[in-house]
């Protein structure tokens, strides 16, 4: 954690830039031109998975979808599942109730404005390095798990049933992330309960979600709305804008743009489980490109392991051929490296490689 009270500058409210109607964005948003978006038409999408097989008779088929996980988590690092079994009626109030919160006055978002020291609330920088670029997107960050840190208080309460849809969203993710965990972990050839536990069990598996606003940007061929990065924690799972696309994936040396899958959650393995898995699992870059006619929201639940928990390869996974990748190291000092610049690629999860 940050050991910061405050932000080392005057905080900027990106959507309040948007809608002063500004023609330039300012220099503080313009990233060098080795780090800027490419926006030509590269459309693809990652791989897309109906998880409704996992349940059918069919030996053949519950096997051919364990294995398009499998091939998923180990090339891509990402892929989109339907028949997850959340409410569709769901995921769509709960994207409504955080659009509606963006578009209060601001003096009604800044109640909740964060601080370096957990994140929590109505934000719009990550990193806490004085003089940084930064990106151009306002966000709401929250905790659901475990249950010492959830603050409901600290939530959007208007209207009233705001908070009861956003609690419920969250219940309803968190049972998918054990879900896909359990997955995950037989496809390793591991005990199906393996990462839930190495996660810390259900007394100190965390929880939380980062619900992102990238407002309308002048010049999107500038700036972005979230810079390369992998995910430090454990599994990720986006609620994406159905309206817009915007998420990037690097596959190779390309950078494709997902497109979202109505109805679908876009699932990617974070940095703590590609230590777990000794690297049978990749926790790939992405990014987020913005947009000039159209504003786009999504939703980041994130489903990582106990701060406090020692994290290294399964000890099944390590043999001669294959030794231990990585040095043991906690998720509360990893997440520490990455305090100080925020998004910085895959620099991190290349720093716990141990050495040869």
């Amino acid at each position: 954690m940050s050991c910061l009270e405050s932000w080392p500058e005057p905080i900027i409210r990106v959507q309040e830039l948007s809608e002063s109607g500004i023609q330039e964005i300012p220099g503080r948003f313009v990233k060098k031109p080795a780090d800027r978006p490419c926006l030509l038409d590269t459309e693809a999408n990652i791989p897309l998975i109906d998880l409704e097989n996992l349940n059918s008779c069919d030996e053949s088929a519950r096997h051919e979808t364990m294995n398009l996980i499998f091939q998923a988590c180990r090339d891509w690092g990402f892929f989109q599942v339907v028949s997850h079994g959340v409410s569709h009626d769901l995921m769509a109030k709960t994207r409504g109730v955080w659009r509606e919160f963006f578009h209060l006055p601001l003096e009604e978002k800044q109640k909740f404005a964060n601080s370096p020291i957990t994140y929590e609330g109505y934000g719009s920088r990550l990193g806490v390095e004085k003089g940084a670029k930064l990106d151009w997107c306002d966000y709401f960050f929250l905790h659901y798990l475990p249950e010492k840190l959830k603050d409901e208080n600290k939530w959007p309460s208007l209207p009233i049933s705001r908070r009861e849809i956003i609690s419920e969203y969250g219940q309803e993710v968190a049972k998918l992330s054990e879900k896909l965990l359990k997955i995950l972990s037989i496809n390793l050839g591991l005990n199906e309960d393996y990462l839930h536990q190495r996660f810390g069990g259900n007394s100190k598996i965390g929880a939380c979600l980062r619900v992102n606003f990238y407002p309308k940007c002048p010049q999107p061929d500038l700036t972005l709305g979230l810079s390369p990065h992998s995910d430090p924690g454990g599994l990720t799972l986006l609620l994406p804008d159905i309206d817009v696309s915007g998420l990037q994936v690097r596959h190779g040396d390309n950078w494709l743009t997902v497109k979202p899958v109505p109805n679908a959650f876009v699932v990617n393995i974070g940095d703590q489980i590609q230590v777990l898995s000794n690297a049978n699992y990749k926790s790939v870059e992405h990014r987020v490109i913005v947009n000039s006619a159209k504003e786009r929201v999504s939703l980041a639940f994130f489903y990582n392991p106990g701060g406090d928990i020692l994290i290294k390869p399964a000890d099944e996974l390590v043999t001669e051929d294959r030794p231990a990748l990585y040095r043991p190291t906690t998720f509360n000092e990893y997440r520490a490296l990455i305090r100080t610049k925020g998004p910085s690629g895959k620099s991190q999860v290349e720093s716990l490689k141990s050495p040869r």
